[in-house]
């Protein structure tokens, strides 16, 4: 019996802590009891080392700002910045004053209006097109992956930066720790990336990050900047499996967008803030902010979020972009498990008469994600919300469409881990070429779709419907 006490009190003990630590986030508390119910110790065992609250770290989010202030007068002294709503070339997004106010004061980077941008699809595109702009790399280069493998196109990108550093041109590149932990056991291609001259990090390291209780913050952004005038956004990580190249997912569909111009000050900006984190070294060279040649004025906003920020700068243009829809809000995303409020705001923007679409996959590449997508499906759908779901192979791109008012191309996937764990980015567009061109896209994926029947969906059977529900509880850590 006494041991039963023990017991007890211990589980108490433990519950406590997470009620007291987590009281902010209900979800995120109810998915670290539930883990704690159906493993007593080693949930929270695994709640020390995952759940620590990186935003709670000021040093950490004063060292990037800090950098940002350095380099900001002479950002805002070359780029050309849209300073108030009726600046903007759309005539709907004139009269949202306040939309406006949100993107302005939710991001260190404001909407730029010298800017020209050409929508990616596909790996065959996008790699073609990095490739070309690294090949003409001459002062630097600098390259930023969730994951990066070593494979036949990771070897295409090893050979160019290898060559271009030996010609003298600066290449700095990370990785993170977790999403390319197999690179680091590939010694020999990191050794002929160092021994080239490519400076290398991993971001945060598995074992630092366990060690340091930030194995749950995970770097999920892709960069390419060339020369500080041409970047590269989007979905797409390196690797033969973004090509289709891998059976198991077959057809890979993906978004990535090019930029040239003010933006990629913005982009710079990012890489360098995470280069301080992953190698300690701050740089603010203003020559890596140079003057661009781009005559083109298309407005973009570069708009990134973290745990390094104060602002869930992200999830908060989503939130604020879908309240104010009046015709359309069209979503493609790999991982579909929304946040409450944007939950809500889909639901309420259906029922309101909005045309509600997005697009998953169907085929799955994580069990147990996928699955606590699902479980978000049924009071959508009964609210007018239609899901279709990609046939064609797997669908990676990560965009959102908002009336003809803005889009956004970028690493975020419309779930929690990407709106408060993972430092993320995306671009967004206010363009009508830039909207044209992601809708065209949008109805080329429906065609390869299947739409969702509600009344198909709620014949599943029980086994299914109650797998979602234990994996929706999990949610806020997927």
């Amino acid at each position: 019996m006494l041991w039963l006490l023990i017991a007890l009190l211990v589980f108490i003990f433990q519950a406590a802590t997470i009620l007291l630590l987590e009281f902010r986030n209900p979800y995120k508390t109810v998915a670290w009891l539930f883990i704690l119910f159906c493993c007593p110790l080693i949930g929270f065992v695994v709640y020390y080392f995952v759940a620590q609250d990186y935003k709670a770290r000021k040093k950490v989010r004063t060292q990037g700002s800090r950098l940002f202030q350095e380099i900001r007068p002479l950002i805002w002294s070359q780029a050309s910045l849209v300073k108030r709503a009726g600046d903007m070339h759309s005539k709907d997004f004139q009269h949202q004053e306040r939309l406006f106010n949100l993107l302005s004061h939710l991001s260190e980077s404001p909407i730029t209006s010298c800017n020209k941008s050409r929508v990616l699809t596909d790996g065959e595109d996008t790699f073609g097109a990095m490739l070309a702009a690294m090949d003409k790399a001459e002062d630097h280069l600098h390259i930023q992956f969730y994951i990066f493998r070593d494979d036949d196109i990771g070897n295409r990108f090893k050979d160019i930066m290898v060559r271009k550093a030996k010609a003298g041109v600066k290449v700095r590149l990370i990785c993170d720790g977790f999403g390319s932990y197999r690179l680091g056991r590939r010694r020999g291609f990191i050794q002929e990336l160092k021994e080239a001259g490519v400076e290398f990090h991993f971001f945060l390291p598995p074992l630092l990050a366990m060690i340091d209780r930030r194995i749950n913050y995970r770097n999920h952004r892709k960069i390419i900047v060339v020369d500080g005038t041409k970047g590269f956004v989007g979905g797409l990580n390196v690797g033969d499996d973004y090509l289709g190249k891998y059976q198991k997912m077959g057809y890979w569909r993906d978004t990535h967008l090019e930029i040239e111009g003010d933006a990629v000050y913005f982009l710079q900006n990012v890489f360098l803030s995470d280069w301080q984190l992953a190698s300690g070294e701050r740089l603010s060279d203003p020559a890596l902010f140079p003057e661009h040649q781009c005559e083109s004025d298309e407005q973009v906003q570069i708009v990134s979020s973290g745990p390094d920020q104060d602002w869930n700068a992200i999830q908060e243009m989503c939130f604020g972009a879908i309240t104010v829809a009046k015709k359309r809000i069209w979503i493609t995303s790999p991982y579909f498990i929304p946040d409450q409020g944007i939950y809500e705001g889909l639901k309420t923007a259906a029922v309101s008469g909005v045309d509600v679409r997005i697009i998953i996959p169907l085929k799955a590449d994580s069990r147990l994600v996928h699955l606590a997508s699902l479980s978000y499906i049924e009071d959508l759908l009964l609210a007018g919300v239609k899901f279709y779901q990609y046939q064609k192979g797997f669908i990676h791109a990560k965009v959102m469409i908002v009336d003809d008012l803005m889009a956004s191309v970028g690493t975020a996937n419309m779930d929690m881990r990407s709106f408060f764990c993972n430092f993320e980015l995306t671009a967004a567009m206010f363009e009508q070429s830039a909207i044209d061109r992601l809708v065209k896209d949008f109805k080329d994926d429906m065609r390869q779709s299947h739409q969702i029947v509600t009344e198909e969906f709620q014949a599943r059977p029980f086994r299914h419907k109650l797998a979602e529900v234990l994996c929706r509880m999990l949610s806020p850590l997927l």
